[in-house]
This record gives C-alpha cells, sequence and structure tokens, in this order.
C-alpha cells in the first residue's frame, strides 16, 4: 500500500481524539482505520496540558495502526474554537504563459496573492478559501485552468487563527513523532460533507455539538462566512446528570450514552436503570422519564443559545436551515426538540461510510474529503512540523541545495 493512496486526519476533541486512515483509490475514499482514545488534557476545545494530549494522541494513532497494519507518519489536523477569525482579502497577477492558458502556476500565485494581509503579530494565516475566480473581468469562474487570458484574479477568504492555539496543537502534533501534512478548519471539512451545493448557497447553519464546545458555520451563496464557538456541549449534560442523580461524572456519561434522552414525551417510564450514589452503597432506581427531565432543559438551554449567537452574527432572518454534526446530537430525542427550539428544518448529518455511520466521526471524515478535493495537488499552506519524521515515513526528503544544483548540472554533462 503507498502512502500517496492513505489520507490521514486527526480529530483533537475534548472528550476524544480520533485518527481515521482514509484510502483513496480511483478518486473514491474507503475508511480502512479508525483509532479513538479518551482526551486528556483538553478543556472546551483548548489545550490545557501538552504531555496528556500527546498521549491521547499516540494512543488514538496507535489504535488505528493495529486495525489497519501501517505505521502513520503524516496527518492532516483539525483546528477550531473561538480564535478563529475570517476576512475576504483579492489576489491578482498576469498569466505567465506565453501563450496566455491559465496554469496550476498561475493559480498558486493568485493564492499566494490573496494570503498578502496585514495582520497582528499575534495571528497566523490557516488557509484560504477561494469564493470565485475573474478571468480579465470575467466573474463567477470556480475553475479557471486551461482557460485563455492576461489577467488573473481571485476573491477569497482568508482564515486566520490565534499563534498560541495554532502552536500549541502543532507541538502536540510534534511530540506525538508525528508530521503534519496541512491544518485545516473544521468547519469547512464538516460542510464538505455535510451540506448539499444548495444547503450551501441557500444559507445553512452547521451545528457541529461536541463535548465541551459547540461550533457553528454559517454559509451562504456557496461558502463559508461566518463561524463562531459556544462554551457550552454534552459535557454540561452529563454534568447535570451527575449532579441530578448524585453519582460520580464516568457513571452519568454511561448512563447518558446508553439511556439518554432529550426529549421527555419521547422517554420511556417503563425503561428502569440503577445508579449508585455518591456517599452509599446502596443503589437507587430511576427511569428514562426522571433522565430526561434532567436533560431537555439543558439541550434547550444549548439550541436556544445557537439561535441566539446565529441572531447576533446577523444572518437570523437569513437562514434556510440547521444541520447538526458531532457526538451529542446522536442522543434520541434531539432531532425533535432542534426542530421545535430552533423553529426550522433541521436535520443530522451522518457520514455515509462502513465503520463510522455516527455524528461524532463527521469532522474527520469530512477532512479527508476536503484534502482530497483541495489539497492533494497543492502544497500544503500549514507551516511544517519542527523536528523529525517518525520512524517508517516512506515519504522522501527533500533534497539539499547541493544535491539540487548537482541534479540541475547533470542534465548538461
Amino acid at each position: 500500500m503507498s502512502s500517496s493512496d492513505i489520507i490521514v486526519s486527526l480529530d483533537i476533541g475534548t472528550s476524544k481524539v480520533r485518527a481515521i486512515i482514509g484510502e483513496v483509490t480511483n478518486g473514491a475514499i474507503n475508511i480502512i482505520g479508525v483509532g479513538s482514545a479518551d482526551s486528556e488534557g483538553i478543556r472546551k476545545g483548548a489545550i490545557v496540558d501538552i504531555d496528556q494530549t500527546v498521549q491521547s494522541i499516540r494512543n488514538a494513532v496507535d489504535h488505528a495502526e493495529r486495525m489497519v497494519g501501517i505505521q502513520i507518519s503524516d496527518v492532516y489536523i483539525g483546528i477550531q474554537g473561538n480564535h478563529i477569525g475570517l476576512q475576504t482579502n483579492h489576489g491578482v497577477v498576469a498569466v505567465s504563459n506565453e501563450d496566455r492558458e491559465i496554469g496550476e502556476d498561475d493559480i498558486d500565485r493568485v493564492l499566494q496573492a490573496a494570503k498578502v494581509v496585514a495582520l497582528p503579530p499575534e495571528r497566523e494565516i490557516i488557509g484560504l478559501v477561494p469564493k470565485q475566480f475573474l478571468v480579465d473581468g470575467l466573474d463567477g469562474i470556480s475553475d479557471p485552468r486551461g482557460m485563455i487570458g492576461v489577467r488573473l484574479e481571485v476573491e477569497a477568504t482568508v482564515v486566520t487563527g490565534a499563534k498560541t492555539a495554532i502552536h500549541n496543537l502543532m507541538r502536540c502534533i510534534e511530540k506525538a513523532e508525528l508530521h503534519i501534512s496541512g491544518v485545516i478548519l473544521m468547519s469547512l471539512a464538516s460542510g464538505q460533507m455535510s451540506l448539499t451545493k444548495d444547503e450551501k448557497t441557500m444559507g445553512t447553519v452547521l451545528v457541529d455539538i461536541g463535548a465541551g464546545s459547540c461550533t457553528l458555520a454559517i454559509f451562504e451563496q456557496g461558502g463559508l462566512v461566518a463561524t463562531s464557538t459556544l462554551p457550552i456541549g454534552g459535557e454540561y449534560v452529563t454534568n447535570d446528570i451527575s449532579y441530578g442523580l448524585r453519582t460520580q461524572t464516568e457513571q452519568a456519561e454511561k448512563i447518558k450514552l446508553k439511556y439518554g434522552c432529550a426529549l421527555i414525551d419521547s422517554a420511556a417510564e417503563d425503561q428502569k436503570f440503577k445508579v449508585m450514589r455518591m456517599g452509599s452503597n446502596v443503589e437507587k432506581e430511576f427511569s428514562q422519564v426522571d433522565l430526561a427531565n434532567i436533560i431537555e432543559p439543558r439541550m434547550q438551554e444549548i439550541f436556544q443559545m445557537i439561535a441566539q449567537e446565529v441572531r447576533r452574527l446577523g444572518y437570523g432572518e437569513k437562514i434556510g436551515g440547521y444541520v447538526l454534526t458531532g457526538g451529542t446530537v446522536s442522543m434520541s430525542g434531539v432531532l425533535p426538540l432542534a426542530q421545535s427550539e430552533l423553529e426550522s428544518s433541521v436535520r443530522i448529518a451522518v457520514p455515509d461510510y462502513i465503520g463510522v455511520r455516527d455524528p461524532a466521526f463527521t469532522s474527520g471524515v469530512g477532512m479527508i474529503q476536503y484534502v482530497l478535493k483541495y489539497m492533494k495537488n497543492r502544497p500544503a499552506s500549514a507551516p511544517k512540523k519542527l523536528g523529525g519524521r517518525k520512524a517508517g515515513s516512506n515519504a522522501p526528503s527533500k533534497p539539499g541545495l547541493f544535491e539540487r544544483l548537482k541534479n540541475m548540472f547533470s542534465e548538461f554533462i
């Protein structure tokens, strides 16, 4: 199996770190390995302990490696959080070929031109998303390769982030002895997998409800126009259950996953379970309805905060619907509750691949699709790993200046 056919995505979340291995055959993706590990050292989507995060990454990668029997050396990492910013910019270049045919080199140059923006010293460019290309003033072009023209322009969205958050994340990958192939904005990756072309055009909010945070990405006119992160998620539901049933958090999480229901009307009175309460050796029996009475108010609050944030961003009246993803939305009763609270059309996005048919895997699978479509043939715009490479990597190392000169002159000798 050659490394060029393998794309590995790393989704570092508050509750889980997931490594997903995708094999690309004839342009189609097969998910051949999934590694998952409990996430230590991350709170509300931010890294708070480097060593614990590194260990979680290693555990997830080792799990995926054992499943497939190959060694992972290169990964694409996802990034999200409240530090992410979007700004539009314009790039212009003259077409370099004598025959005026636009090639890959011209596209790379115009994208580099669009990256020239004034940024505060604490911020850094993560990526660039072209909205449209213009050839000699003709707009609405999605791919100008092979067209004839003199002047090539691009209108693009520049994605920026806080240097501290980006470099801490990269430091963790580096210490886990992995090489970063690229950094991808999670919202773009999830949108690539979850949304149809029409949904991106008409105005849709993609809501990723994770354990520690809830990320909103608003798509309109075919592209990402706004993003925001709310510091609330499935962990808050678990904490409420722990407090309400007076049990340990670990036990509360298991109960939530097995019996959780977000809608009291959908809960079953005859579905019973026993809980060992803190400070006693006696188990107490509860029903799913008792559990739903704890979960529903918190989930209502989450959806009310989402609607409020969409209005704050100025898109309250422009939205055609919501698409939900993330581990928390797989709970029973979430969809009807969301439809009621958001007063809009709502659906849940699930990856359509064997082994990852769960909303929790949407971001990881979306990253693989995004890489295949936008990044496979283009040099990664993200900063590269600083240290050495993991043993067993079969990617060729770049020749030094002396080697390149020797090769160049050898053609004439």
